[in-house]
């Protein structure tokens, strides 16, 4: 049953192939959260565009696949010129037209089976779709985070030199009544001074993280204030390596293209016996010459074909076929113990950033506390210029890993999901048109012929990717 092609279809084909216009369109910046730069990169991804198309050519391969079942009508017309001296008519003109018939009848299945292993590759390759989106996606998790991280460090350096700035005039205001010497004085001005530096290293930083946003966002990032979402972390360790297992994309990935490389070797295993086939032509020939005499010919029948010997290369196939085999299944064991390693380290970076970013707040609020203390003793002669600006530079380092810790528990959350295979567009909610894989699929895997009227569709499909 042919399924009817939706004008809808055309539409979700147009936003795929819409990535190199989008990004270059002049996007007016405006407030940023963390959906808005997941969207951005979603629509944006040419690494996104560039595996879509390596899943629609592996769909292509299904029809391919497919084709070598079907029959094989060619056509073909020949005009040839014989001369012969040794005839009464020394030239001989001779005009000819066929139409010839091949079907495969038998070939122990190996047409069927290379077109099983061309839908596993399929499968494959739509699970390394999402694990290139669940990368994509990250990157813009850590683009996001970067740019808040920098914008807080360049807050923090600010006010530390606007402090320290304060008690450099507070040092040369006691400085000039005696108060304190010119050591005094010239520590306040050494610590400024370090303070300038630092807040241009730290502005140097933020222009880095918005540039490396803009790359991934498609985008230069708007006003970035508010801190990411965390999302929900699974119960337990248990859990999440369950959910690993059931979505993973690198591990399904593998276990298809086990599956293909199976599919492969039986096919090979079946290469090795006979094909059978029926051929059947009807044709036309003419002699210029003899008042255009036409002659006509018919034919049909069953040709069985056995290779009883091609130089050992059959056999060798099908050894190649089981060794890739064996390689991809070493591969998956090894796929296995690095998602379940993935996810174990995901799960207590996700803990040890939570305990991080409490220990951090303690140390702010104890360091705060110390440093107000000490600047007043300063101010009632009890402790020096010295004493006061280790204070303030304690305070600034509690700021600076309370900063980093929350941009570590953010990283640590999405880099949970998406080692559970779940830092998908569908599974986040994103409010974006998601990709369909199976929309390309189901257009090309009956393998429609170019002028058919699903053939038409796909020509519309691809103009509409720009391709045509």
């Amino acid at each position: 049953m042919r399924m009817k092609f939706p004008a809808s279809v055309f539409k979700a084909f147009v936003f795929a192939g819409g990535v190199a216009a989008t990004a270059v369109m002049p996007l007016k910046a405006a407030a940023d959260n963390l959906s808005d730069a997941m969207i951005g990169a979603y629509k944006t991804s040419g690494l996104l565009e560039q595996n879509r198309a390596l899943l629609r050519a592996a769909d292509e391969d299904v029809a391919i696949a497919l084709s070598q079942l079907r029959p094989l009508i060619e056509w073909t017309v020949s005009a040839v010129s014989t001369y012969n001296e040794q005839t009464l008519n020394a030239t001989q003109n001779n005009l000819s037209t066929q139409l010839r018939l091949t079907q495969l009848l038998f070939d122990g299945g190996a047409s069927r089976l290379g077109k099983l292993a061309a839908q596993e590759t399929v499968l494959a390759t739509r699970q390394a779709l999402l694990s290139v989106e669940q990368t994509v996606l990250l990157q813009a998790v850590q683009a996001y985070v970067g740019v808040l991280q920098g914008q807080e460090n360049v807050s923090l350096r600010r006010n530390n030199l606007r402090l320290l700035q304060e008690e450099q005039k507070a040092a040369q205001d006691r400085f000039e009544v005696g108060e304190v010497t010119r050591t005094d004085v010239a520590l306040a001005e050494s610590r400024v001074a370090a303070a300038r530096a630092n807040l241009t290293d730290a502005e140097g930083t933020l222009l880095t993280a918005k540039a490396t946003y803009e790359q991934v966002v498609g985008r230069a990032p708007g006003a970035i204030t508010s801190q990411p979402p965390l999302p929900r972390r699974a119960a337990s360790l248990d859990s999440a390596q369950a959910v690993a297992v059931r979505n993973q994309p690198d591990l399904l990935s593998q276990q298809h293209i086990v599956k293909a490389r199976d599919y492969q070797v039986a096919a090979a295993t079946a290469g090795l016996g006979p094909t059978v086939n029926l051929q059947a032509s009807a044709g036309l020939s003419e002699d210029t010459q003899d008042r255009f005499d036409s002659a006509y010919s018919s034919s049909v029948g069953v040709q069985m074909t056995q290779e009883l010997y091609a130089g050992g290369r059959n056999a060798a196939n099908r050894r190649r076929a089981v060794a890739n085999a064996d390689a991809e299944r070493g591969a998956l064991i090894s796929t296995q113990r690095s998602v379940r390693q993935a996810v174990s380290a995901a799960y207590f970076n996700v803990e040890t950033a939570r305990v991080s970013l409490i220990s951090s707040g303690e140390r702010v609020r104890a360091s705060k506390v110390a440093f107000d203390g000490i600047r007043e003793e300063a101010t009632l002669g009890a402790r020096t210029t010295l004493d006061v600006l280790q204070a303030e530079q304690e305070y600034l380092d509690a700021q600076t890993e309370q900063v980093n810790a929350r941009a570590n528990q953010a990283i640590a959350a999405y880099q949970l999901l998406q080692a559970q295979g779940l830092l998908t567009a569908e599974h986040l909610g994103l409010a974006v048109e998601v990709y369909d894989p199976t929309l390309y699929y189901n257009l090309v895997k009956d393998a429609p012929a170019h002028y058919s009227k699903r053939g038409k569709d796909l020509d519309r499909v691809l103009k509409a990717l720009g391709r045509n």
